[in-house]
């Protein structure tokens, strides 16, 4: 969506809000011996508490609050009743919809303690989403964003999962146009001022840049067992810095 007024502004905000709070409170919760299926009764209290609802159930008819995906699943992980072990790499992904608007953001944390490879992995992903957020100004095109994440993935020698992409955000889970994380010279979308999107650099340890589909047939992991990393912020286009909705 493109916010043009201020009721959208809030809207947007009062969403990116829930996002901030329920990972917040997911975050908290990982510890050895937690299922992500306990995380994803976690995520529906606080959704409760705020009067949200989840996107990916409403839209999807996803059978989650939230997506929670380990190790080598990278997203839409389905919450399971496995508990977590020391040094496990979780993905949690939080999409609600909040009187009629939907943000979108995802940290990966790791169950203490991380390993070195965990750490470098996460941070490159953040680092990823950092380097988008110096070029993502309006009037540019939208393959900006992509030649930023990619160039900052390459330099830390890690590999970008290019099957998935970030999206604009606001009425629905997926609008829009799409935003990928490598450099796509066809993409001459431009950014207009006010456009909302999620910007969400996805990173491997591995080699493979595909990705299979389990036979949940919802989550999806690296296709040569890699650990995986995802970091996803919703974020407003302005003439400067973007403006963060879900931090």
């Amino acid at each position: 969506m493109t916010i043009t007024n201020e009721r959208d502004l809030k809207g947007m905000q009062c969403a990116g809000r829930v996002v901030a709070d329920t990972l917040q409170a997911l975050k908290a919760a990982v510890e050895p011996g937690v299922t992500p299926a306990q995380l994803d009764v976690l995520a529906g209290e606080v959704f409760g508490r705020h009067g949200a609802t989840s996107a990916p159930r409403q839209v999807y008819g996803a059978p989650v609050n939230v997506f929670v995906s380990v190790n080598d699943a990278i997203v839409h992980g389905l919450p399971t009743q496995r508990p977590l072990q020391p040094g496990d790499v979780v993905k949690l992904d939080v999409t609600p919809f909040v009187d009629g608007y939907v943000a979108d953001a995802a940290i990966t944390v790791v169950v203490p303690p991380a390993s070195p490879l965990a750490l470098r992995l996460i941070e490159c992903a953040e680092a990823a989403f950092k380097a988008a957020m110096q070029v993502a100004r309006a009037g540019r095109p939208v393959n900006v964003i992509g030649r930023a994440v990619e160039a900052e993935v390459t330099r830390r020698g890690f590999s970008l999962l290019r099957e998935l992409q970030g999206h604009s955000v606001g009425r629905t889970i997926h609008e829009a146009p799409d935003v990928p994380n490598f450099y796509h010279p066809a993409n001459r979308a431009l950014l207009r001022e006010g456009m909302v999107i999620a910007v969400e650099p996805m990173v491997s340890s591995g080699k493979a840049r595909r990705t299979r589909t389990r036979s949940d047939g919802w989550t999806i992991s690296t296709r040569d067992g890699g650990l995986a990393a995802h970091y996803e912020h919703t974020v407003m286009i302005t003439r400067g810095q973007p403006l963060i909705l879900t931090a």
